[in-house]
């Protein structure tokens, strides 16, 4: 294998995979940007716009809405999956009766279309045909049979539990892979000197997963960052664009309306604040870490 260490070797054996991802990912990420200066429906010939489409972005109430909503997932996203998840591969961890099949019952959500989890939610939710409130009805609770998707307030929420449910065990088995890697020895010498469960979870666990903890926290972010097919089928981003995120309210531009140097305004300022969020968690994740060193 010492072929390997050559440096044309490794350029050849990366091209490939390195062209695909500028081919379809850098690549249209500036074709966005691009038409985002454009005043174009799509079909007809594109004519320069300049920052109009911007200018028209910050002062769109929708653009608002999407914002928040997605901020709200962000959020929701973090505490369920980034500390849920957690506690989940704790359980899973331990030596169990039948742990494999709830490992494998709880993963299986996340093989699922998003699509697909999108229409078994939609007959949960429905706040007319759900499953949730024909339930609470039935039981003399109509108080509690609530709009949960479709309105403008809970939408959000009910999509931070959906995303929760589908990804759940997939995060979780992030984090047992990670407590697999913490040496048992650590944990029988703090045994032997009197920790409880909590303090070895706070002062062993937590600091040796610290980069599980980053990994997790990536990829939840760029997740609900991106969530799309759930809302889709779910709201459809209504009523009136009240249940939008910053996704769903790009697609609809763009291909709904036809308005495309618009939608790709909203897809970069998407990517930006993206990127911005990605920047800011590892900027904080990596000082914290080098302090605590």
């Amino acid at each position: 294998m010492g072929w390997l260490s050559k440096t044309r070797n490794k350029v050849i054996l990366l091209a490939p995979t390195l062209a695909v991802y500028i081919v379809y990912l850098i690549v249209p990420v500036f074709i966005a940007i691009y038409y985002s200066f454009m005043r174009y429906s799509g079909i007809s010939k594109p004519r320069f716009y300049g920052w109009n489409n911007y200018i028209r972005l910050f002062n769109d109430p929708s653009f608002g809405i999407a914002l928040k909503n997605t901020c709200i997932i962000l959020v929701m996203s973090l505490i369920l999956l980034g500390v849920g998840s957690f506690f989940v591969a704790l359980l899973l961890n331990q030596r169990l009766r039948f742990s494999n099949v709830s490992k494998a019952l709880l993963f299986s959500p996340a093989i699922i279309a998003s699509i697909i989890v999108g229409v078994i939610w939609g007959y949960i939710l429905d706040p007319v045909t759900g499953l949730i409130n024909n339930v609470l009805r039935s039981i003399g609770l109509d108080a509690l049979a609530l709009e949960w998707i479709g309105g403008d307030t809970l939408s959000p929420y009910s999509i931070s539990v959906v995303y929760f449910w589908q990804q759940v065990g997939y995060i979780a088995a992030i984090y047992v892979a990670g407590l697999k890697t913490i040496p048992t020895e650590v944990y029988e010498a703090s045994a032997v000197d009197g920790a409880n469960f909590w303090q070895r979870l706070i002062c062993i666990t937590v600091p040796m997963m610290k980069g599980t903890f980053i990994s997790v926290g990536v990829l939840i972010i760029t997740g609900s960052m991106k969530i799309f097919e759930v809302v889709q089928q779910l709201t459809g981003g209504g009523p009136t664009h009240y249940s939008e995120t910053l996704v769903t309210y790009s697609y609809d531009m763009t291909f709904a309306s036809g308005e495309y140097g618009y939608g790709m305004a909203l897809a970069t300022v998407t990517f930006l604040i993206s990127f911005v969020i990605m920047g800011a968690y590892m900027f904080i994740t990596r000082e914290h870490g080098e302090r605590r060193l």
